[in-house]
């Protein structure tokens, strides 16, 4: 098969599965709809990892358009490809992980009267990102940017009936309008003054001629143009990669479908801004201004986000979290110009993320649907598969040695280290900080979840205590003789799956990736301006060397140390969270409250806007437009009839009257000269 035709396929193949299962599912069944969009998803795992391969062994890359849908003014709107190892590897982490989604949602979803509907949505999900990171122009990249965004907005509230969930969905769509705005403004920006193209390699070959460009944003005020482009083309990254002040929505996707919460913290949505930066590496490495701006930002997250997860108690929820924090890592690398680095932890992040929620999603099926870790305890020896391979999850996320997290983690600490761009000082700080929350929170859940007192069992008996006297509602959780229980085959099976890549896929990536040619002639770096990267391939001598200095490391101590704390607060002495929580009032509240951003926003722009919106309806449209212009032209056409009906009285005398005076007023202005004679 040609290689055109093949990248086409691979495209393709998810959203022919989608409509299937969307259009026809009423008609062909759960069984036939689970089938198509599987198999659509299947045929582009594979073909993507042909295609990886097929590069690493000497094949070309693919940069062509395949059809054209618009000329204006002889630009060219074109959907075109361009396929080189950047592109490869994510085409396979995001099919790969897909794939695993779609087979352990036959499991999750199995009961859901929305079945065949859940199907189609994650498979045009798929195809959105697929779209998105195979795309050769600004224009196509778009159609993905905003194609995931909608679709995680159908997936989001998913559950239509379920209030919470409405309100998750609205505002992930409107937190991302705001970034998507300035999305595409970047986008005008580089039509308008790069040459007229919104080509990728007409762009790139423009971008050096522009360095010290400026324009006028303000009329006397000179801006960088690179500087203003770069923040733009961010600001879209900031929305749909999670990125504080635009972080609010991820944490509230929640509210769907574990295996979408898995999808879109994983291997989709939010890996979208990184991979966008990272592709635009030669705008970037002309503006330190903009890479300042993108590492401040991602150390924000990082360290900030984390803390909240910390105080969160439902298991889904501390994960999330855990997202945000690693995408501030990643956002970080991009702002020390160690693009390949956050990509390699991207790619590493996406296997042992999608592994750490379709493990929680199997909890929560254990546990009946009961989410509280508070009400979970032991469940070890009644969910072993889940078990271990949350456990392997967790160790690869806090970067243990030998894990696939350690690699990708450590590197982006060292490039930091390495770093001399302005803000890289506070990005260190909390990106070694980052390292122990990031262990503390995750073996919080860890052993309140799997290890300690069997705390369902005194839930069981409250519940069947109320049941009996009160008459209160069934809630989600195990019925008085339930026991947790191990997930079916369907489930389990993708845990498997993604534990094997937690563990090895960094030790085999992190030298061709970081240190050898995997991103040449991709990944753009200044390494003069930038010298992080270049530092850091100074002093490395291998995977198995690094592991074995790990021990040497502070990362390692204080991810340790991290867990340590974890065990004895949470295993050994419980009362000391408690009576942290009590002594540390304001602060516990601020972080409950999530640093009250949400009221803040809400503030701000729901109630700001209701204000403006009023103030628009009283002053604007009932006293301007209504009362001046409508009503006002109306009362003033009825006083001029009411003067002029006392003119009109019917009677010859007075007509006369006033012809009289008419003609006596225009004799004396005659007289006088007024009117020439």
């Amino acid at each position: 098969m040609e290689m055109k035709s093949l990248y086409l396929l691979i495209a393709l193949a998810p959203l022919l599965g989608s409509a299937l299962a969307g259009l026809f599912g009423w008609a062909i069944g759960r069984r036939a709809a689970h089938v198509a969009t599987i198999a659509g998803v299947m045929v582009s795992a594979i073909g993507s990892a042909y295609t990886l391969n097929y590069l690493l062994n000497g094949g070309e890359p693919f940069n062509g358009n395949i059809y054209t849908w618009l000329t204006v003014n002889g630009i060219e709107y074109s959907v075109g490809f361009l396929v080189d190892n950047l592109t490869a590897m994510m085409m396979v982490v995001v099919t790969s992980v897909s794939l695993m989604v779609h087979i352990y949602t036959i499991g999750y979803m199995s009961e859901d009267p929305g079945y065949q509907r859940f199907f189609s949505y994650i498979s045009l999900f798929t195809f959105s990102m697929l779209m998105l990171v195979m795309s050769n122009n600004f224009v196509q990249l778009f159609f993905g940017w905003e194609a995931v965004g909608l679709v995680s907005y159908l997936l989001i509230g998913f559950w239509f009936k379920k209030p919470t969930a409405i309100f998750a969905n609205l505002k992930a769509f409107l937190v991302n309008r705001v970034g998507d705005f300035g999305f595409a403004l970047g986008i005008g920006m580089v039509l308008y003054h790069f040459g007229g193209s919104l080509n990728y390699t007409d762009v790139f070959a423009a971008a050096p001629a522009l360095k010290d460009a400026t324009i006028e944003l303000i009329p006397g005020s000179t801006w960088s143009l690179m500087t203003v482009t770069c923040i733009l083309l961010f600001i879209g990254a900031m929305g749909k990669s999670a990125q504080f002040p635009l972080h609010v929505w991820l944490p509230d996707s929640m509210e769907g479908p574990t295996p979408i919460s898995a999808l879109i913290h994983a291997a989709t949505m939010v890996t979208a801004g990184i991979f966008m930066v990272s592709r635009m590496s030669p705008l970037f490495e002309l503006s330190d201004t903009a890479l300042s701006v993108v590492l401040v930002a991602g150390s924000i997250t990082a360290l900030f986000m984390g803390f909240l997860g910390i105080v969160q108690n439902d298991i889904k929820r501390v994960v999330a979290y855990s997202t945000l924090s690693q995408l501030g890592y990643m956002t970080v690398a991009l702002g020390v110009s160690a693009y390949n680095v956050a990509v390699f932890h991207l790619m590493t992040h996406a296997f042992f993320k999608a592994l750490l929620f379709l493990a929680a999603g199997s909890v929560i099926i254990g546990m009946h649907h009961d989410q509280d870790m508070r009400n979970m305890g032991g469940l070890r020896k009644y969910m072993p598969i889940t078990w271990i391979t949350s456990l392997i999850g967790s160790l690869a996320l806090i970067g243990t040695p030998f894990f696939a997290g350690f690699y990708s983690k450590d590197s982006i600490i060292e490039a930091v280290h390495a770093s001399n761009l302005a803000g890289s000082g506070f990005a260190y700080f909390a990106v070694v900080a980052g390292v122990f929350i990031t262990a503390f929170y995750s073996f919080r859940l860890y052993f309140l979840v799997f290890h300690g007192e069997e705390r369902w069992m005194k839930v069981q008996h409250d519940d069947h205590h109320h049941d009996a006297h009160d008459d209160h509602d069934h809630h989600h959780g195990l019925g008085p003789n339930d026991k947790p229980h191990e997930s079916p085959w369907v489930v389990t099976l993708p845990l498997v799956l993604l534990a094997i890549p937690s563990v090895f896929v960094g030790y085999i990536a992190i030298e061709p990736m970081l240190y050898g040619d995997f991103f040449k002639g991709i990944i753009y770096i200044d390494h003069e301006a930038h010298p992080a990267m270049a530092t850091m391939a100074e002093h490395f001598h291998g995977a198995a060397a690094m592991t074995a200095h790990a021990l040497q490391t502070l990362p390692f101590w204080l991810a340790l140390a991290g867990v340590v704390t974890a065990w004895f607060f949470y295993m050994k002495a419980p009362q000391i969270p408690a009576a942290i929580k009590r002594m540390s009032g304001p602060i516990y509240t601020l972080l409950e409250n999530k640093y009250y951003l949400d009221d803040i926003y809400f503030a701000l722009f729901a109630k700001g806007s209701r204000l403006l919106g009023m103030g628009f309806w009283k002053v604007g449209d009932q006293a301007l437009i209504d009362g001046l212009l409508v009503n006002g032209s109306a009362k003033l056409v009825g006083l001029f009839s009411r003067v002029t009906r006392k003119l009109q009285s019917g009677f010859i005398y007075s007509y006369a009257t006033a012809m009289i005076i008419g003609v006596l007023g225009l004799m004396t202005l005659w007289l006088s000269g007024v009117i020439a004679r």
